[in-house]
């Protein structure tokens, strides 16, 4: 059963009692991403949530990494388009130091100047680290072609001069001006009593002042009127071929249609996703056992402003990207012009539900995709999702593809590696 609670200083708890172990997951998200960043300051959502780690008074940096593992648990984060979100993973009679250290570093999280210069180097080294990849910086330039006006423009990490040139303040403002209460998710899944579970989140978080909340930042994208395209042209030795299509928000309800149509083209891609069903994908079938590419998958996101639906092919070495990007074409016309059939769409269900249990089969992926979930719409958004897969029609499929999947409404990028010859 799962409970969600509103306490008076506006954080949101969302509590699932299981006792199927001895373990309790404790996720704190955080409404503020990468698209909340303005231009200047692209990758601050990242850098704090690194900076979250660098210690409080009361927990020094490098003490909560030594006691966390003692007890057995683990703990980690992530950053990404819509949120920031912290967990750990406890034995079940050791979570209150999971929920105390939340909400000391909730307000006391430390930004020393030494701190935040040893960090940029860490940071911009991750960015380098990424760079490496061709796949990485055919990602960045397809996404900033595609969005012009919303701040999903820019990846997660941001741009390289933005990391070079932000202050200690700019980090310590965005961490002040998003982390509070009332701007906070908390979830809690596991072995516990839901009674004592939010009487304690209560002791913990209760008394922590809401803060000002703040100005969503938001620049409404326009509608994209004609088929954009990039070519990269960077040292490689793989060709890379992509398709991003402008797709709804995930409260849309045409986009749980369109992660069925995902299921069936590239094998799914939202709640769970993996690689489950990718072989029986139309993507590999008329691409990869064709010996066209080496891999082809598509990647539909859960985000709270419309973004993009992709598709990412790897070429195999003696094909071209004009021939790739031709049969890429052919199997999305199919979907155009032809309804799926009822095995075919019966599969796909069959792999998007297979995907979905396994990302329930831990507490930790329970909590949170819970969490993900509410900071797009509502908890329910994730626990619906089998039955709203269920109901999807091969009329919805065809209805989706058709307004959805126009050249008019898409980002083609090509990677064209050039080869480094060395010194003579």
């Amino acid at each position: 059963m799962i409970t969600r609670h509103t306490l008076d200083n506006g954080l949101i708890v969302i509590l699932k009692e299981t006792h199927a172990a001895p373990v309790v997951s404790w996720w704190m998200l955080y409404r503020v991403g990468s698209r909340h960043e303005p231009t200047g300051k692209t990758g601050a959502s990242h850098w704090v949530e690194h900076m979250m780690f660098k210690g409080t008074e009361r927990y020094p940096a490098g003490t909560l990494d030594r006691d966390i593992e003692r007890l057995g648990g683990s703990w980690n984060a992530h950053t990404s388009l819509d949120h920031t979100a912290y967990f750990e993973t406890m034995p079940a009679d050791r979570i209150d130091l999971a929920l105390e250290l939340e909400a000391d570093r909730m307000v006391n999280a430390s930004f020393t100047p030494e701190e935040v210069e040893s960090e940029r180097t860490v940071i911009i080294s991750e960015r380098q680290g990424s760079e490496n990849s061709p796949a990485f910086w055919l990602n960045e330039e397809v996404q900033a072609a595609a969005f012009r006006v919303h701040p999903y423009h820019h990846v997660i990490i941001g741009d390289m001069t933005d990391l070079k040139t932000m202050t200690r303040d700019d980090l310590y403002n965005h961490y002040r001006h998003y982390y509070m209460p009332n701007n906070a998710i908390a979830v809690a899944v596991g072995a516990f009593d839901t009674d004592q579970m939010l009487k304690r989140i209560r002791e913990y978080y209760g008394g922590i002042p809401a803060g000002k909340p703040p100005v969503p930042f938001i620049r409404v994208e326009p509608e994209q009127r004609g088929e954009r395209r990039v070519v990269v042209q960077r040292e490689g030795n793989t060709a890379y071929l992509q398709f991003a299509y402008q797709v709804p928000a995930a409260t849309d309800d045409d986009w749980i249609k369109l992660s069925t149509l995902d299921s069936i083209l590239g094998g799914p891609s939202g709640p769970g996703g993996g690689n489950i069903g990718a072989r029986t994908s139309r993507l590999y079938r008329g691409l990869v056992e064709t010996e066209l590419a080496v891999n082809a998958s598509g990647n539909l996101s859960m985000t709270v402003d419309p973004y993009l639906y992709r598709l990412h092919i790897t070429l195999r070495d003696g094909r071209s990207l004009e021939q790739v990007e031709a049969a890429l074409d052919v199997e999305l016309r199919r979907l155009l012009n032809e309804k799926v059939s009822d095995a075919e769409l019966t599969k796909a269900k069959k792999q998007a539900r297979a995907a979905y249990a396994y990302s329930n089969e831990r507490v930790s992926g329970q909590a949170f995709w819970l969490a993900y979930s509410e900071n797009i719409d509502t908890y329910q958004l994730f626990e619906d999702y089998p039955e709203r897969i269920q109901a999807i029609t091969a009329d919805d499929i065809l209805d989706v593809a058709q307004r959805y999947l126009k050249p008019a409404r898409r980002t083609v990028g090509w990677f064209v590696p050039e080869i480094n010859q060395g010194a003579s």
